[in-house]
């Protein structure tokens, strides 16, 4: 479930050859998630950018949802991220970071940043193509998944990472059944947030 060129330790979105990949915009739209995914506003904007997804994406998760057992649903709480709000979010973590270690050069502090958060120039969330979201309920009561939603290493203790010891049995269960039904779907889990899912391609 790690995004990985090859064998080996996890690849972060800072590592060059993750740069180096190729991209081309496929032409698919976005599309508003609301009226086809559960959707929480905990990112919201006025906007409502937040809820818009490349259509290859939002049929994924449509197909994912299809696979949970009954009483489970997804519940989506960010797809696309206007280019300044990556930015912003880089930035602000970075400087979190920075303030932190401020022994660390800039390189340490780019590579650590980007565990968290994708480098705004390779975000797959400012193309659409990735998607925060969890797991609830019928109530609509978020499961057990080790951490909030989009906690960060420092915060977690590396508990957000996707295969962390740290966790519960429960959240374990949790976190296959949601990683099964989006593997499935034709998602890629970046293995530093449990919570987050990427597409190499929103072609169908």
């Amino acid at each position: 479930m790690h995004i990985t060129l090859a064998p080996g330790p996890l690849v972060l979105m800072s590592d060059p050859r993750v740069a180096a990949i190729p991209v081309a915009d496929c032409g698919e739209p976005l599309v508003d998630v609301r009226g086809t995914l559960l959707v929480d506003d905990r990112r919201g904007d006025t906007a409502g950018s937040y809820a818009h997804l490349r259509r290859g994406v939002l049929n994924r998760l449509a197909h994912a949802q299809s696979l949970l057992p009954d009483g489970v649903r997804l519940l989506y709480v960010e797809g696309y991220r206007p280019p300044d709000l990556q930015r912003r979010y880089f930035e602000e973590y970075a400087d979190e970071l920075r303030a932190a270690n401020p022994a660390w050069p800039d390189d340490q502090v780019h590579e650590a940043a980007s565990r968290y958060v994708s480098p705004p120039e390779i975000a797959p969330h400012s193309a659409g193509a990735a998607v925060d979201l969890t797991l609830v309920d019928a109530d609509g009561t978020e499961l057990d998944m080790g951490t909030r939603v989009n906690a960060s290493p420092e915060e977690s203790d590396g508990a957000c990472y996707t295969d962390a010891a740290s966790i519960s049995p429960q959240a374990r269960t949790n976190r296959d059944l949601l990683a099964a039904a989006l593997s499935t779907a034709g998602l890629i889990n970046y293995g530093t947030e449990w919570c987050s899912q990427s597409s190499s391609s929103v072609q169908e």
